[in-house]
């Protein structure tokens, strides 16, 4: 049985394979596709929508436990590139 997350973007669960782990790296938010980068890490659905209501609810910074400002751009800048 596969392992379930859930999306912080949408809050709906799915299995791990159907999302996407970002992780914060020096208070810049990256995607880890192969989910081994270390540390704490979060799941998000890999559409547009899910990345936006993440971004605009800063979830990522409460489910990463980061204190302070997280740079989210580099994020979603190559996101919607790679989307």
């Amino acid at each position: 049985m596969e392992p379930v997350r859930t999306c912080v973007g949408c809050r709906a669960r799915a299995p791990r394979s159907a999302l996407l782990r970002v992780v914060a790296r020096d208070g810049i938010l990256v995607a880890d596709e192969k989910a081994v980068l270390p540390g704490r890490g979060t799941w998000v659905h890999d559409t547009d929508e899910c990345v936006t209501a993440a971004i605009r609810r800063r979830a990522f910074g409460r489910a990463l436990r980061v204190s302070g400002d997280l740079d989210t751009q580099t994020f979603q800048d190559t996101h919607q590139r790679n989307g």
